[in-house]
């Protein structure tokens, strides 16, 4: 009797395992699901005026472009990686460690300023932003080029070439060009702090505005 139940049950189990296996089969023949994308990068390399000097952090025009990233094109993130007191020289010496770190897809490079400011050498200035324009472009990242635009008294000379150091490498590295940052507010002396150098909170959103039409159309 047992060897009869035995030699009974083993066919029944077989039964049993195979209809379990086609009662499961959809969910087994379902495809894993995708994971999600990685993000898209826009890293920023920039002074001062990038960093948000004498704001919090979440006010400066780079920490809004965060949230209308997030607004208006999801996938894609800011990585700040400005400086206050920034020239070209030290951005050309972090260039190459920040676009290995982070793979960014749109790199905007936003110095100069405190070159400027400082009267330092135009020649200088333009091998420094050539170098971080060739390793954002080595990544294969598109270049947001920013410029700046120098006082008067520092001689004509040296205010004409600082401008045309960002067209002409814009040209050479067929970059997107933004010619001045300041551009939106350049003339309202209420928009910027008590050192009359920095851009006020309420003037932020008016740079992010003034960059995102240049910005843009590399969010593709």
């Amino acid at each position: 009797m047992t060897e009869g139940y035995a030699a009974c049950r083993r066919p029944m189990q077989w039964a049993i395992g195979l209809l379990l296996l086609l009662a499961l089969w959809p969910a087994f023949a379902q495809p894993a699901p995708a994971a999600d994308p990685a993000p898209r990068t826009v890293l920023v390399m920039g002074d001062s005026l990038s960093a948000g000097y004498g704001m919090a952090a979440p006010e400066g025009w780079v920490s809004l472009l965060g949230e209308r990233l997030a607004e208006r094109k999801p996938g894609w993130r800011v990585v700040n990686a400005s400086i206050s007191g920034e020239t070209t020289a030290g951005g050309s010496a972090r260039i190459v460690g920040e676009v290995l770190r982070h793979r960014p897809d749109v790199v905007v490079i936003a110095l100069g300023a405190n070159d400027g400011l400082r009267g330092l050498p135009l020649a200088e200035a333009r091998r420094n932003l050539a170098r971080m324009i060739g390793a954002s472009q080595h990544v294969g990242a598109k270049v947001l080029l920013v410029g700046m635009r120098m006082p008067p008294n520092l001689g004509a000379d040296y205010t004409a070439g600082f401008e045309r150091n960002y067209r002409d490498l814009s040209r050479l590295f067929d970059t997107a060009l933004l010619p001045f940052l300041l551009e939106p507010i350049a003339l309202e002396r209420e928009a910027y702090q008590d050192d009359n150098l920095h851009p006020t909170i309420a003037a932020q959103p008016k740079l992010l505005d003034h960059v995102w039409t240049a910005l843009e159309p590399l969010l593709q």
